[in-house]
């Protein structure tokens, strides 16, 4: 029983920093910020003890590029006297990531003993199944939905007004297309776990994680529609892994049965609740308008194709204009022309990073999450296609917006690598410091 307890607890600080928000009674200071904080105090700690809390190459070479990332943006807000410094602190953001990653991992292996891949893995399953239930209670229940916003004051990147204007569902600290990246990824490491020789053995625990993926699958469609990306991306990989071996097709058949399942439960659920029926039709709104009208038609890409508006000279295509938000709400010296949203009007998230630090900022920042992803392959050597489709997710969202999923190669980054047990299982080396 204390076990279990234990991995509850260990759940919600990785839901903290996974899906970060701020407490009412803590304004400004959102949970992802508290963890880090408290990250430093316990390396403090190890230094005291004698502890090996120090920094690897790899975590060194990968804050130069941050770095750099980050020059590019204080040279593009420099040159055009802007006040908007998102990417000029980039630095800064992935330390404090990287602080509260390191709680996550702490507690699990705290708990566990021992990190591996595939127990973080679990961990943001859980998490993000968690937050998809919870998501369907604060709409179901209006009191449940009162606490919520009682004593929770914002998310890590918007604030409540605007998701209840929208009528969007959300979890505690997940909701939007950042939540939809990030059940993209998980949906990506349940898709390469599914077909691990280990989970295939299993039926049960092969039954959770389809399960699991169909639960964020249709539910984290509800509250994004980002989370298509990881579906597909799924999908693929399973087709691909289909071609590689003709001996991955018993899998398949679970997976349609799941997915059988899924929509069996799904209609039903159409049928009898008006509030499901309503949030199932966003969820998968191109599906429906393909059946009703012969076409498909969904509002919020047909948004998107009027907001690829690209710059209109050398000096922006090279080091951008030094705006990423709106400066008609931020710059009191803005006087130039006001936009609906961001920046020129576009939620594009290349367009918008070209708009704010120009290509040369953009190539940084693609060659920052290049470099980060190497680094997992090198560490997880048997874990390659794994963290290339997690890179996958982060490139292929930019198309929609702008967020980024270093949060998740993060926990990984806190992990110094593994070795083969006399059972040849993959099993990590327990290290004290960040990256060991």
């Amino acid at each position: 029983m204390l076990k279990y307890i234990g991995i509850l607890i260990v759940g919600i600080l990785t839901s903290f920093y996974f899906f970060p928000f701020e407490f009412a009674i803590l304004p400004g200071a959102n949970t992802k910020m508290i963890l880090a904080g408290i990250s430093l105090v316990v390396l403090a700690f190890q230094l005291a003890r004698g502890g090996r809390a120090v920094i690897n190459r790899e975590l060194f070479t990968l804050s130069i590029l941050a770095g750099l990332v980050s020059l590019a943006g204080l040279v593009s807000v420099t040159f055009n006297e802007t006040n908007d410094y998102t990417y000029a602190t980039y630095i800064i953001s992935m330390w404090v990531w990287l602080g509260g990653a390191y709680m996550a991992v702490s507690a699990m292996r705290g708990l566990h003993g021992r990190i591996t891949v595939a127990l973080i893995a679990n961990y943001l399953i859980g998490v993000c199944v968690a937050q998809c239930i919870l998501a369907l209670l604060i709409d179901a229940s209006p009191v449940f939905k009162d606490i919520v916003n009682t004593y929770i004051a914002n998310f890590d990147f918007v604030e409540f007004d605007q998701l209840n204007k929208g009528g969007r569902l959300y979890g505690i600290g997940a909701s939007l297309d950042v939540a939809g990246l990030r059940f993209s990824s998980v949906l990506a490491m349940i898709a390469y776990f599914c077909m691990q020789p280990k989970i295939r053995a299993n039926n049960v625990l092969l039954l959770c994680y389809l399960v699991s993926f169909c639960i964020i699958s249709i539910v984290g469609n509800m509250m994004a529609r980002t989370t298509t990306m990881g579906v597909g991306l799924a999908v693929l990989f399973w087709l691909y892994m289909l071609f590689q071996d003709r001996n991955n097709r018993t899998i398949l058949w679970w997976i349609a049965g799941a997915v059988v399942i899924a929509v069996t439960i799904s209609t039903y659920m159409y049928r009898v609740s008006p509030e499901f029926r309503e949030n199932i039709r966003f969820a998968f709104e191109g599906f429906f308008s393909l059946v009703e009208k012969g076409e498909w038609d969904v509002n919020s890409n047909n948004i998107l194709k009027d907001m690829f508006i690209l710059p209109d000279n050398v000096k922006t295509w090279c080091i951008g204009d030094g705006y990423f938000d709106n400066p008609y709400y931020g710059d009191p010296y803005y006087t130039g022309p006001g936009f609906g949203g961001y920046y020129m009007g576009t939620d594009v998230g290349y367009l918008r990073f070209i708009f704010y630090f120009g290509l040369i900022g953009l190539s940084l920042f693609i060659y920052f999450f290049w470099r980060v992803a190497q680094v997992c392959v090198q560490r997880f050597r048997g874990y390659a296609l794994l963290f290339l489709m997690i890179l996958a997710v982060n490139m292929i969202g930019w198309f929609k917006v702008s967020t980024d999923i270093f949060l998740v190669f993060a926990l990984f980054l806190c992990v110094p690598g593994e070795e083969e047990d006399d059972e040849g299982v993959r099993r990590t080396i327990c290290a004290k410091g960040i990256g060991g």
